[in-house]
């Protein structure tokens, strides 16, 4: 029977997944968690089979977190969850460790078959992140600009290009004005724009942003 850890910051979500998992003969024992720092907080605790991981996450987002966890505990599979399309985060996922990619919308049945996956040392990759994947590999030197992008970095820029201020990036991040600032200055010069108007022009030609 297999030991999951469920982190979601919406408790209704966290029970639905809970819900999908114990009614599977697979799983014997599910854990949740808030936020990164519950998350990380029970990867030392305790050993499990399958992190499900969402991306969104309050305080510390979760690629962060994947990163943070296959520091703690290489050998842990993750299975990355976003309400986002899998194109827009996979080829970063799968680089920072993450064993799988799965969509919010999918159904309970794939939730199973990629946990299952997952824990039996394979890998889950729906169409949609297998073409990202495949388009990243193919596209080398010549892949987007926001790829090139650390994930502080890719966090920041996301941010920005929803209408984020300097100020309120700091706020939200717990970072220094001038820090955020660094950043947003090393952003611009590596995907050679301008101003915050063509970032977030970029972000939408992209589907980083709905």
């Amino acid at each position: 029977m297999l030991r999951v850890l469920v982190v979601d910051d919406h408790p209704l979500i966290r029970r639905g997944l809970r819900q999908i998992l114990v009614e599977s003969v697979h799983i014997g024992h599910v854990v949740e968690a808030s936020d990164g720092f519950a998350a990380l907080e029970a990867v030392k605790q305790a050993r499990f089979d399958v992190v499900v991981l969402d991306i969104s996450l309050p305080g510390k987002d979760g690629m962060e977190v994947l990163r943070e966890i296959k520091e703690l505990s290489p050998d842990t599979p993750v299975l990355m969850l976003s309400i986002q399309p899998e194109e827009q985060y996979a080829l970063r996922a799968f680089r920072l460790g993450a064993s799988g990619c799965l969509n919010k919308s999918g159904a309970p049945d794939e939730l199973i078959e990629a946990i299952r996956a997952v824990s039996s040392g394979g890998s889950y990759v729906s169409p949609a992140a297998s073409e990202a994947l495949v388009s990243g590999i193919k596209s080398g030197d010549g892949r987007p600009p926001h790829l090139l992008l650390s994930e502080r970095e890719h966090q920041v820029m996301l941010l920005l290009a929803s209408g984020g201020t300097v100020s309120e990036l700091a706020a939200t991040l717990n970072l220094s004005v001038k820090t955020v600032s660094t950043y947003r200055a090393r952003i611009l010069e590596k995907m050679n724009l301008s101003n915050n108007a063509q970032l977030t022009q970029y972000a939408y030609r992209h589907k980083l942003i709905l």
